[in-house]
């Protein structure tokens, strides 16, 4: 039963928003910000349920098509997505009363973009925005949302809302900062979703599914797979010579070389059983080592 589910959520997909929640968790303890645990692991619990709920219903909804077992029958596997999506559901409005608007306002755009990425009559995953909307909404909002629940209020923006008027106060530079430290998460998490766009380039055109490499076509679409991945280090130095990152974090450099092999495998082949798993090395190679290291400097210089 457990087995069965875990496989419907697809469990070993989420290390994108864990990793996301990761790296953001051990910037604040490199900065030496206190952690609100109750809220964090409210906000924790919310974004891991809501992202099995997601998966659930594109595999519910894809199952219609590809005859593809779901491990339950229809209505059973139907439920399992409605108790999801209300537990998550009242998890984010719970978080939302203990904090502030700003968190309902963003956490209802995550809800309704999580639903139609697949569901609906043109979902989101069917266009060439699906990369754009999973590197910004695994790669930047949890990144965001966590550090503003725990960060103290007025450190990102202030927002205040009234019956004539709405003002909206932004900090540039802690927003930078939180853009800076999200492009590791944006650009990998969106690899992992053009990765499999190429892989199935062929398929989705004969299911009318037209996503970016359609556009773009498979040898740009490849170029583009390597770019966000020298991006994400030539933001890891920028951080770094801005001060907003220990220097330790350069030797997350040392990723480079294995990413750059994955890189090479899919450049000579763009299979989905053979070099799509490329992607998801990648992504660990980085995130995981960003995260360490980030964490690493905050037990070397936190206090200093």
């Amino acid at each position: 039963m457990i087995g069965r589910f875990l496989n419907y959520v697809e469990i070993k997909t989420k290390i994108t928003s864990t990793f996301a929640f990761l790296i953001t968790m051990a910037y604040l303890f490199y900065i030496g910000n206190p952690v609100n645990w109750k809220l964090t692991l409210i906000f924790f619990a919310s974004m891991f349920i809501f992202d099995m709920t997601t998966t659930a219903i594109n595999n519910y909804i894809d199952s219609k098509t590809n005859h593809q077992s779901l491990g339950f029958k229809r209505n059973t596997a139907l439920a399992i997505i409605y108790v999801m999506l209300g537990i998550s559901t009242a998890l984010g409005l719970y978080l939302a009363y203990l904090s502030d608007v700003v968190v309902l306002l963003i956490g209802g755009v995550c809800f309704l973009c999580g639903i139609f990425y697949t569901f609906g009559p043109i979902p989101i995953s069917r266009q060439p925005l699906g990369e754009i909307f999973s590197g910004f909404f695994y790669g930047l909002l949890i990144p965001f949302i966590l550090l503003y629940i725990n960060l103290p209020k007025g450190t990102l923006l202030n927002l205040s809302l009234s019956l004539t008027e709405i003002n909206l106060q932004l900090s540039i530079m802690p927003i930078i900062t939180v853009i800076l430290l999200s492009i590791p998460p944006v650009c990998t998490t969106a690899n992992i979703m053009l990765a499999n766009n190429i892989c199935d380039l062929e398929r989705d055109i004969t299911v009318k599914r037209f996503t970016l490499p359609y556009y773009l076509g498979k040898s740009k679409s490849v170029y583009l797979f390597a770019g966000l991945y020298y991006l994400v280090y030539l933001d890891i130095i920028l951080m770094v010579a801005l001060g907003k990152l220990p220097w330790v974090c350069l030797l997350a450099l040392i990723s480079l070389y294995p990413v750059q092999k994955n890189i090479n495998l899919f450049f000579k082949e763009q299979d989905k059983a053979k070099t799509f798993i490329v992607s998801i090395k990648n992504y660990v190679l980085i995130m995981s080592s960003i995260s360490l290291l980030i964490f690493i400097g905050g037990l070397l210089f936190q206090g200093n």
